[in-house]
C-alpha cells in the first residue's frame, strides 16, 4: 500500500476517532507527499521518495523542538514532541547504535577504507543502506570514529 494510500485510510479512523492531533500530523504529511509528487511531476513516489519526504518533516520537527527547548517555550515543545511520536507511526524501525556500527564496518571493508581520507566512500555505501532508517549525523559520527580508529 502506497503511503498516500495509508494516509487516507488513517484519516478516516482518526476522523471518526476525533483525535485532531493525529488528523493534523497526518494532513501535514498528506501536504507533504503531495507536494513532493508535484515537484519531482510524478503520479506516484516511490518507497524511498516517501521516506525522504517521512525523513524531512521529522528532521523539521526535532528542528523545531531544540528552538523551542532553547527558547523556553515547553508547551510548543511538548506540542512538538507530540507531532514527531505521531510521525514516528509511519518511519521504519530505526536501527540501534550497534546495527549502524555493523553496517559501517561491513562498509569499511567493501570500500578497502584506510582512514579518515576515504569517508566519502563509505558513506556512499553506507547511506544507500540505512537510508530512512537512521539520522544522518549519528552515521557519519560512526563513520568518523571508526575510520579514526582504522587510521591509528
Amino acid at each position: 500500500m502506497s503511503l498516500l494510500n495509508q494516509l487516507q485510510n488513517d484519516m478516516k479512523v482518526a476522523m471518526k476517532a476525533q483525535e485532531k492531533d493525529l488528523l493534523s500530523v497526518i494532513r501535514q504529511l498528506k501536504s507533504a507527499v503531495m507536494n513532493e509528487k508535484i515537484q519531482l511531476k510524478k503520479d506516484d513516489l516511490n518507497r524511498d521518495e516517501e521516506l525522504a519526504v517521512i525523513a524531512r518533516e521529522v528532521k523539521q520537527r526535532k528542528d523545531s523542538l531544540q528552538e523551542f527547548i532553547d527558547g523556553q517555550r515547553q508547551d510548543l515543545a511538548d506540542k512538538t514532541q507530540k507531532e514527531l511520536d505521531l510521525l514516528s507511526r509511519y518511519m521504519p524501525k530505526q536501527l540501534d547504535d550497534d546495527e549502524i556500527t555493523e553496517v559501517v564496518q561491513v562498509a569499511i571493508k567493501q570500500s578497502g577504507a584506510t582512514g579518515p581520507s576515504d569517508m566519502g566512500k563509505v558513506m556512499g555505501i553506507v547511506s544507500g543502506q540505512v537510508k530512512g532508517r537512521a539520522d544522518g549525523k549519528v552515521v557519519a559520527n560512526r563513520v568518523k570514529t571508526l575510520l579514526a580508529e582504522l587510521a591509528k
